[in-house]
């Protein structure tokens, strides 16, 4: 089984691990498009930094990430697994996880490609939708690279985001976060974005600890309503319920 995850917004600011050194990347077959990418974004954060905000998307509060962008191929390093912040991994806790259950994962990356926890690189600030001039439209900058490295046999947990996940398209288990709720007496679902990414970090981590090694989306659903999850076969893949927060 392997798990396809978007990187998170939220990432550490500073490494403290040698420099950058492409070569030691997962997925070597990459390190063209990578250096391509990279040499880009430095161009890019190197000239008017009100042009790199506009074409970043990065609001006036994110405007040290041009600084750390400019300096991606001299900065320190850290892992992956210590590197992304948010939600999502906040509930995945990828750096105490066993180095089994680490190789199950796979996480997309607008300036990498594609990278596993120990990888390392230097913090930075680039998202798959950005179109980085000259290149374009970075998942399709990525997508023939990664058809051609990525293979994999097995069931594959696809928890990314359109943007990353139209960058690497393979037959996949998409993880769906409903919420539940009674309206009037009626039981309502809905596609929410609150705590989804909770949820599907809380739900990567279950299957990665407890060895979960499902074929299919019915094993998948068997196998996390054994760990107390609510999840039945949706549209594309399972999909995961959660009530309303308590107050």
């Amino acid at each position: 089984m392997l798990i396809l995850l978007p990187p998170s917004e939220g990432k550490a600011t500073a490494g403290t691990g040698p420099p950058l050194d492409l070569s030691t990347l997962s997925y070597a077959p990459l390190t063209p498009v990578r250096t391509r990418v990279l040499e880009a974004l430095t161009a890019l954060c190197s000239g008017p930094e009100a042009h790199a905000q506009a074409v970043l998307g990065l609001t006036d509060g994110q405007r040290d990430a041009i600084a750390r962008n400019r300096a991606v191929p001299e900065a320190p390093t850290l892992r992956a697994a210590e590197l992304y912040t948010g939600v999502l991994y906040d509930n995945l806790r990828v750096a105490d996880l066993d180095e089994e259950a680490r190789a199950k994962i796979l996480i997309f990356s607008g300036l990498w490609g594609v990278l596993r926890p120990d990888d390392r690189v230097p913090p930075y600030r680039l998202a798959m939708g950005v179109r980085l001039p000259p290149l374009g439209a970075l998942a399709g900058v990525w997508r023939p690279a990664l058809h051609e490295a990525v293979e994999h046999d097995g069931l594959v947990v696809d928890m990314r985001s359109a943007p990353y996940a139209a960058a690497w398209k393979r037959p996949s288990v998409g993880v769906r976060v409903l919420r539940e709720r009674v309206v009037d007496g009626v039981v309502k679902r809905s596609v929410v974005s609150h705590m989804a990414k909770a949820t599907r970090g809380a739900v990567a981590r279950d299957l990665l600890v407890n060895g979960v090694a499902a074929s299919s989306a019915e094993e998948l659903v068997k196998a996390l309503s054994r760990l107390g999850h609510a999840v039945e076969l949706g549209r594309g893949g399972i999909d995961v319920i959660v009530g309303d927060p308590v107050e």
